[in-house]
């Protein structure tokens, strides 16, 4: 380290010994914050014993900054660009692979070769904001040269240009963005009313003309930035109103992309202006704006070490987008969850019918297996079998049980939704949980009451229509191992039955959220065709259908598909890749009994049924626990009351097991939706 400042040429911008010098305050080991607080205690004692290489440092340091350009550095770095969402993930995967070349013209470029370890930002921030403090008075304080102490007595700043161009660039961005297009549609009362993007950036120009005239030398009043500060809130609020507005009404990746581009840029604002400030004086303020800088050259180094990274551009626009999803999969939620005993029994009798129909696809998927067909075309005639059904399924108004779990996990997540995580209502929140259970068991129920009578009646009426059973003895006990829970991986396909019921159930959210944002209802109506064909009443009634059930038929839809393409994919990788539903498994069962005319022993019986049982149940705690860790991901919610929550349902079980599975008699008051 002392020969690194010896080494020092305080005429000299060449990087390459503060980089150097960097690399020794640099610890081993990223997470090890004392040894990096030990060495720059050691650097701040060697300047303060040589004054010397303090004031080479202090004037290479200059020399440094008086060469590059700053602006971009506070308008780059940890702030979304204007290319759009895809744009920007294409880049950072380019430059993850072949990062860009560096120049010798930006201060952020400098800070590509100072910090280039993805990793320094942890050590940097390990050290107390105390001791970097006292580095850089240190090398602040140095003795000046002449034309270091004139450039101080005409006010020279070498960093605060650049700070105060920022601040311009940063509020015409803002400008522009809330000029675009995306969101003056969205939310038209900023072309009724005049809009505070436009505003704040009148304010903004206004006051830094009036700061470069100050600097100059000019009798001029220099406001201080709280009416500032009051136009950017007034931007937050609109942002905050459109936010809220898309959870009703949709959003898309595109304007997700540009509240997130905004709200970042409002912050950057703020923190420049806090800094740059001249109207509280006093030494309270100036400690206060110091500490500000650290954390903002931490905040800067920590955004340029991970400014490539795919998972922050993610994490920043998918859980908004994740989060429009999810509340319209809650919405459709609580249709899913009985709050009566009337409630239950309809359930009953909608699983009841999607029961029937499942019967007959059980049907044709095994009179599609005897085609013997090419494994493409297969996969095709399976998928199709699946998702016309499931789509017919919905279309009657009826229920999959596993359909279930992706919507009621978002019910649930909103039900856990608080802002400090602490007041939440345990009971009601037990309570809310006690209500999905028994649905979900009244709609497996269900399901399964009548999807095995009608698998059996159709066996047992095969042989009378064309004289042999409808599966020979070799295939009903092929379709018996396949739901043996013990001899073959069964509950392995039946969790990947999970996983893609979970896929549909984001699809379906998805399309939710596409329908409302895109103004299917309008759209429709205003089709002249089949206005024509249909009447404007009735093609009113459909656009209004389609915009309520878009998400509903495209998550049975693409449901299907990914039943029916899991065993191609598993054939063309070569792995074994199937999945195993609850209710074709259990239409499976009956026809493999009849198949082998009932001659089966009661272990075979014993193994089969626990086979479906556990595939229903596997098929619904992945689906389910999948729905809910994004749900609560997209609303940022930390529970941490599950043991809390696992008691309080036990508790009443233990008090009324019959009551905890399928409802009692006094219940008949709806709880109240979260």
């Amino acid at each position: 380290m002392l020969d690194l400042l010896e080494r020092i040429d305080a005429d000299s911008n060449d990087i390459g010994v503060l980089v150097a010098l960097f690399d020794t305050l640099r610890p081993k080991r990223a997470t090890d914050g004392a040894r990096a607080a030990a060495n720059v205690r050691t650097l701040c004692q060697l300047l303060k014993g040589n004054p010397a290489q303090a004031i080479a440092l202090r004037n290479h340091i200059r020399n440094l900054l008086a060469s590059r350009r700053h602006a971009s550095l506070y308008t780059e770095i940890g702030v979304l660009s204007n290319d759009g969402f895809f744009s920007e993930l294409k880049t950072r995967i380019a430059y993850r692979i072949l990062p860009p070349a560096l120049g010798n013209e930006y201060l952020s470029d400098a800070l590509d070769q100072i910090v280039y370890k993805r990793t320094d930002h942890l050590w940097m921030a390990a050290v107390p904001a105390a001791d970097w403090l006292a580095l850089i008075d240190v090398v602040a304080h140095a003795e000046q040269r002449a034309d270091a102490r004139a450039e101080a007595a005409q006010g020279g700043n070498l960093m605060l240009p650049g700070l105060l161009d920022a601040i311009r660039t940063l509020s015409y961005r803002v400008c522009a963005i809330g000029l675009e297009p995306r969101l003056t549609n969205f939310h038209t009362e900023m072309e009724t009313y005049e809009s505070p993007f436009m505003v704040q950036n009148y304010e903004v120009n206004s006051y830094l003309d009036a700061y470069h005239r100050k600097l100059a030398g000019q009798e001029t009043d220099l406001d201080d930035t709280r009416h500032l500060l009051v136009m950017l809130e007034q931007c937050d609020a609109v942002i905050a109103k459109i936010r809220k507005k898309a959870l009703s009404q949709g959003t898309s990746i595109a304007l997700t992309y540009l509240l997130v581009s905004l709200t970042q840029s409002l912050d950057r604002m703020r923190k420049l202006l806090f800094l740059v400030d001249v109207h509280a004086p006093g030494e309270a303020h100036d400690q206060a704006r110091r500490a500000a800088a650290i954390a903002l050259a931490l905040e800067l180094i920590a955004a340029h070490n991970n400014k490539y990274m795919v998972r922050d551009l993610l994490s920043d626009n998918i859980n908004l987008l994740a989060r429009n999803v999810t509340e319209n999969a809650s919405h459709t939620g609580e249709h899913y969850v009985a709050d009566t005993r009337r409630e239950l029994g309809a359930m009953f009798v909608s699983s009841a019918g999607a029961g029937l129909v499942i019967g007959f696809m059980a049907l044709f998927k095994i009179l599609m297996s005897y085609l013997r067909a090419a494994p493409l075309v297969e996969a095709f005639l399976f998928s199709m079998n699946y998702s016309l059904g499931f789509v017919f399924i919905h279309l009657l108004h009826f229920t999959v049980a596993t359909k279930q779990p992706a919507m009621t996990a978002s019910r649930i997540a909103s039900g856990l939704h608080s802002k400090d995580g602490r007041n939440i209502d345990i009971d009601s929140m037990a309570e809310l949980c006690a209500k999905v259970i028994r649905t979900q068991n009244m709609a497996v129920l269900g399901n399964l009451a009548v999807c095995i009578p009608t698998a059996w009646l159709i066996a047992m009426a095969w042989p009378y229509m064309t004289g042999h059973h409808l599966v020979s003895p070799d295939k009903a006990m092929h379709l018996l191992h396949d739901i043996d829970p013990i001899h073959a991986p069964t509950l392995i396909y039946a969790a990947i039955a999970g996983v893609c019921l979970f896929v549909a159930g984001l699809i379906s959210g998805y399309y939710d959220n596409k329908a409302l944002y895109t103004r299917w209802a309008q759209r429709i109506a205003q089709l002249r065709g089949l206005r024509w064909l249909l009447g404007q009443e009735r093609l009113d009634r459909l656009g209004r259908y389609l915009e309520g059930n878009l998400g509903g038929l495209m998550g049975n839809f693409y449901f299907g598909i990914l039943l029916g393409i899991m065993p191609f994919l598993g054939f063309v990788l070569g792995i074994p890749l199937d999945i195993r539903h609850v209710t074709f498994s259990s239409a499976n069962f009956a026809t493999a009994i009849v198949g082998l005319d009932h001659n089966v022993s009661w272990e075979l019986v014993v193994t089969s049924v626990a086979g479906f049982l556990s595939i229903g149940t596997v098929n619904l705690l992945v689906s389910f626990g999948l729905a809910l860790w994004v749900a609560l991901r997209s609303r940022q919610v930390r529970f941490q009351h599950g043991w809390q929550l696992t008691k309080a349902l036990g508790r009443r079980f233990r008090t009324g097991p019959i009551a905890f599975l399928f409802g009692s008699s006094d219940d008949h008051q709806p709880i109240e939706k979260a």
